[in-house]
């Protein structure tokens, strides 16, 4: 186990490192990207732009600046934008991963327990007027874009009902930290936890409703019959558990992407400034550093929910053990 452990750590530190030298060469070595030329701004004369490449080390081997770059994002992090001057990128990373783990685990929570409630009576009532409500109802939230959505909550809670005794508690689109109001910071995520969540309960209950009925059909659960066990026993003690391997897939693959910045349509919708609202600004000006330290912590979530998920698969199946 300890060496199963230290060798998917080595894959991880492996696709980190990758993962960093291709987004290095995208922006720093692409043909006809000019670092210096965004610094310098418009103009700029051939000098400005030689001392600008001398004084942030554009003029060094690749290698070098790679270096340079890895060093002030892991280690001194001190590496500044260069779109806003004196704004260093790792705190500013940093202070916006409270807001986006706050938007995600809230979503999560109300993903997973909607979905498996849902999965699990829909495959229980297989083929009968609730699955198929179930199932559609299911189809429908898939149907919805999260931005379209959320502007139709904005419109509901925040504009055309919120005077009224329905959405009267809804406070203003922003974030408050936890720390200093935690009412608030629950009242201020509500809607965006729904409006998130919604998407994934419809995937995520048709997963686990299809993945229930192939289990029902193996061998354990005929033997599982045969010792006399009831069929909610079945249901929920071996269908249920070994239906959740590929469950845990796509929560596992989904979550990483949501904290590494995919919520990003839901932070711009409801005014959050997180790691997705702080990537599509850096994208918008095409703050290079910027990119570099949000995308490195994209891929760092998403390579943990990998290995997490790999081992929760021996937890849930213990066939995995033996394979």
């Amino acid at each position: 186990m300890i060496y199963a452990i230290l060798r998917r750590l080595g894959q991880m530190l492996f696709v980190m490192f990758g993962i960093s030298v291709i987004v290095f060469l995208i922006f720093f070595a692409t043909p006809g990207a000019d670092p210096a030329a965004r610094i310098a701004g418009r103009n700029a004369s051939p000098e400005v732009l030689e001392a600008v490449r001398h004084s942030f080390g554009f003029d060094r081997p690749l290698y070098v600046q790679y270096a340079l770059m890895m060093k002030k994002i892991f280690v001194t992090g001190d590496l500044t934008s260069f779109v806003n001057r004196g704004w260093k990128v790792v705190p500013a990373v940093l202070d916006s991963v409270p807001v986006t783990l706050s938007l995600v685990f809230g979503a999560a929570v109300l993903w997973v327990v909607f979905s498996i409630i849902i999965g699990v009576v829909a495959a229980a009532t297989r083929d009968s007027w609730l699955d198929k409500l179930l199932m559609a109802l299911g189809l429908l939230g898939i149907s919805m874009p999260v931005y379209w959505l959320g502007e139709v909550m904005n419109l509901f809670t925040q504009s055309r009902y919120h005077d009224t005794w329905l959405f009267s508690w809804v406070p203003p689109l922003g974030y408050k930290n936890f720390s200093d109001d935690p009412k608030g910071w629950f009242l201020t995520l509500v809607i965006p936890w729904i409006t998130l969540a919604i998407l994934y309960i419809g995937i995520y209950g048709r997963v686990l409703r299809a993945a229930i009925i192939e289990s029902m059909q193996e061998d354990y659960i005929r033997t599982a019959r045969a010792k006399g066990l009831s069929e909610t026993s079945i249901l929920l003690r071996h269908a249920l558990r070994t239906s959740l391997i590929a469950f845990v897939t796509l929560f596992g693959l989904d979550f990483g992407a949501l904290v590494g910045g995919s919520a990003l349509l839901t932070e711009v919708v409801f005014g959050l400034q997180g790691i997705g609202k702080l990537t599509y600004d850096a994208l918008q000006s095409l703050d290079l550093p910027m990119i570099m330290a949000t995308v490195m912590y994209a891929s760092m979530f998403v390579v943990i929910s990998n290995a997490v998920v790999d081992f929760v698969y021996i937890v849930l199946d213990p066939r995995v053990k033996t394979a």
